[in-house]
């Protein structure tokens, strides 16, 4: 499998699905996140485990749309859309039952087959304005 079909697994399998055993399969033994989580996550592996998990509790229905993926060498870059209702509270803020639909770029460097540092881009202020937690424009 080569890393582009690798990148494109994690939002579509492993969000979507909830398919956390795909993570030892996809992501480094010594995966670094370079995303500063809402609320403290590990390190490692189990950093995405915990972060999906909660992400997927509160969204029950999220859905990660790859919008465009490109590549250079070992780094991926995908363009995704997030739709998703807040029925659970997330990161201490209180459900709302609103959807919410959000755009993020995800960068991925790959090593050895396996996802080993992220970095990402996100709007999370128009999702909170979306949600009904932050003032809008």
């Amino acid at each position: 499998m080569s890393d582009a079909e690798s990148f494109r697994r994690i939002p579509l399998e492993v969000f979507n699905e909830g398919r956390l055993e795909l993570i030892d399969e996809l992501f480094a033994p010594d995966y670094v996140e370079h995303v500063t989580p809402p609320f403290p996550i590990p390190d490692g592996r189990d950093g995405p485990r915990a972060f999906i998990s909660a992400l997927r509790e509160a969204f029950p229905d999220v859905t990660y749309s790859v919008l465009q993926q490109y590549q250079d060498g070992d780094t991926h870059i995908g363009y995704v859309r997030v739709t998703g209702t807040m029925r659970h509270p997330f990161a201490g803020m209180p459900a709302t039952g609103t959807a919410a639909t959000w755009d993020e770029i995800h960068i991925g460097r790959f090593r050895d087959g396996q996802l080993a540092e992220h970095w990402a881009v996100q709007d999370r202020l128009g999702m909170l304005q979306q949600l009904g937690l932050a003032p809008g424009p």
